[in-house]
């Protein structure tokens, strides 16, 4: 038994997120955090910084990038300008979040300038 779990704190909740094209990483991706950030759509109810551990697979790479993350914000379901019910979260800092988050702006290249709308802030 873990210590985190022997104190009572919850596992955190483990997510695998498959992102196929470059539309749906842009919509997801949250540059505004320092260290990067994803959203990810979901109907269960989630509370601001609970940890989550997010198994993330990008557009047209194999490689499947394990970030321990935390609940940044929460969309709730209804909510205004049709926004997509899920959950932000926030990247750690640490060097893999640096390699995650530079491998998705490789990716995103020329879109990161876009003001196409997003599903998040």
């Amino acid at each position: 038994m873990s210590t985190a779990e022997a104190a009572g704190a919850p596992r955190p909740t483990v997510i695998q997120l498959s992102i196929k094209e470059k539309a749906a990483l842009y919509a997801a991706y949250i540059p505004l955090f320092a260290d990067g950030g994803i959203f990810v759509p979901s109907a269960r109810e989630y509370q601001l910084g609970m940890d989550v551990y997010v198994l993330l697979t990008l557009p047209d790479d194999p490689q499947r990038y394990p970030v321990a993350g935390k609940v940044a914000w929460v969309t709730p379901p209804g909510a205004t300008g049709a926004r997509t019910q899920g959950i932000g979260i926030r990247f750690p800092a640490d060097e893999k979040s640096k390699i995650l988050k530079a491998r998705i702006e490789e990716i995103l290249g020329a879109h990161l300038a876009s003001d196409r709308p997003t599903q998040t802030l």
